[in-house]
């Protein structure tokens, strides 16, 4: 049975019934600064720490618990007969039961404008310490980290007079999950002052569970959702569910891609994605109108897809949505009559993302597992160096529109990827093929729009003419791409010779 606890916690939830609780167990309780003075207004006694060390408090508060009378009582191993030896001799009584949360380091960080110093000043140093000292020793002492496990160890104390040796392992787990999610923040925060450590020696990074999911990508995987710690406006993260069934995998997966695409976008915009790729994409003067550019792109495809809108949904724009099956609709705002009607469908997920048109911050990076090791990089959040004509035959003010469109949909697109737009809008897509003709192929040949006239995008230069060709074939009539090619020469007259209008961004977007 435990006799003595140390209690110093700034999340008071919960606290004063779990050492009232413990007073029933007639333990002794140490404390110290507001969370002593919160039990003793309880009606709960307790015995400051600074009359356990015969120090003061000082510094503001900053020395409290450092001293070996603390950690001496937390360190010593019960079964090592020497450690209970030296106790006796120095006089210092064995610690339980500790229990602690930090200085609330990621609230403050998360405030508007806080300063470097109220920064700094909320970082824990005897909290950790003490923590870590505690599961180092589980065995003998009981550390609890998380006000979710008061329940547990109250009740095991009371049913078994003890608390299981799976339970204090678990809970020393908790421990050093907490304080190196706890120092990951704070390296990160100091990093991220600094333009030059992007990419440091040591990369330290931490997440935090948003929820457990039914499963990943297939259903024999297990998965979960976690979130990135900082302002993550207008990402997945904060979009309110309003309706539907709970997200899966590849839900927030294909949700994220619509995201990101929807996000190079100004004007009332609509895209649909298949698979993380888009398969329709609309600009129009209204949300209604871009709804139907996308939809008419590949009516086939769009079929349980993810529909993402950077205007509110209307009436008349769920009543089409409706008319097929959609797997989510997310958007900064619904009409009542629009929500209702799509609503009307039980199982079609609605989210509410008010901030959806907020691009990443560009200090982000963009992570890929591999085995053994993560590749990371810089967020692609740029679209092209500088427009040059290499053509003869300069675009049409209409050609040109289309051909940017066209590009923000392609930086989007899996490579090898191929995106026709005609009128701001997608009319064919040819995403992931192993060479670049096989990508313009199936776009032409899938697409449900008539090509003749459009404009095309490639996400990386042409290897060989035969991309051009193939274009004057299908009767589109300007080309952006980004160029380097040693054969560059041979498309710029490919496309002269066709009096195709081609266009180099100087910078490719490949997406894998």
């Amino acid at each position: 049975m435990i006799k003595r606890a140390l209690i110093s916690v700034s999340n008071k939830t919960g606290i004063v019934e779990f050492a009232k609780k413990l007073k029933e167990l007639e333990v002794e309780i140490i404390s110290t600064g507001g969370t002593a003075r919160k039990l003793v207004e309880n009606g709960i006694e307790v015995t400051n720490v600074s009359d356990i060390t015969g120090f003061p408090e000082c510094l503001d508060g900053r020395v409290k618990t450092l001293h070996p009378v603390i950690h001496g009582g937390i360190l010593a191993v019960r079964e090592n007969e020497n450690h209970m030896k030296q106790l006796k001799e120095l006089n210092i009584e064995p610690i339980d039961l500790l229990v602690i949360n930090l200085y609330p380091f990621k609230e403050t960080i998360l405030k508007e404008n806080t300063s470097f110093e109220e920064a700094i000043e909320n970082i824990d140093i005897g909290g950790p310490t003490m923590l870590r000292a505690a599961a180092k020793n589980f065995k003998d002492v009981i550390v609890v980290v998380d006000p979710i496990d008061y329940e547990k160890v109250i009740n095991e104390l009371i049913e078994k007079k003890e608390v299981s040796y799976e339970t204090r392992y678990r809970l020393a787990l908790k421990v050093f999950e907490y304080t190196s999610h706890y120092d990951a923040l704070i390296s990160n925060y100091l990093k991220d002052r600094l333009d030059d450590e992007k990419f440091p020696e040591i990369l330290t990074i931490t997440y935090e569970k948003v929820q457990d999911l039914r499963y990943g990508e297939n259903s024999h995987q297990r998965a979960a959702f976690y979130r990135e710690i900082g302002k993550n406006t207008g990402s997945l993260v904060n979009a309110k569910q309003i309706s539907g069934k709970e997200l899966s995998f590849n839900n927030i997966n294909d949700a994220n891609g619509a995201l990101e695409l929807l996000k190079e976008f100004d004007e009332p915009t609509v895209v649909a994605v298949k698979h993380t790729n888009p398969c329709g994409v609309g600009c129009g003067i209204n949300i209604y109108d871009a709804y139907m550019k996308a939809y008419e792109c590949d009516p086939k495809s769009i079929f349980g897809g993810i529909i993402a809108a950077n205007k509110a949904i209307d009436k008349k724009t769920a009543e089409e949505i409706n008319k097929i099956f959609i797997e989510i609709v997310i958007a900064p705002d619904f009409d009542e009559e629009g929500l209702e009607i799509l609503k009307s469908k039980k199982n079609i997920r609605i989210l509410k993302l008010k901030d959806i048109e907020k691009k990443q911050m560009k200090n982000r990076v963009d992570i890929k597992k591999v085995s053994g090791g993560i590749l990371i990089q810089d967020i692609d959040f740029r679209l092209y160096d500088d427009l040059k004509v290499v053509t003869e035959r300069v675009p049409t003010e209409k050609e040109m529109e289309d051909l940017i469109f066209a590009w923000k949909v392609c930086k989007h697109v899996k490579s090898n990827g191929i995106v026709l737009a005609k009128d701001k809008q997608t009319v064919g897509i040819g995403p992931g093929q192993v060479n670049r003709i096989w990508a313009l192929e199936n776009s032409i040949k899938q697409a449900f729009v008539d090509v003749k006239g459009s404009v095309m995008a490639s996400d990386a230069f042409f290897p060989f003419s035969d991309c051009v060709e193939a274009a004057a074939k299908a009767g589109i009539t300007a080309i952006i791409q980004p160029g380097g090619s040693i054969r560059d020469r041979e498309s710029i007259e490919a496309a002269d010779k066709y009096g195709i209008a081609m266009i180099f961004t100087g910078m490719r977007h490949f997406k894998h």
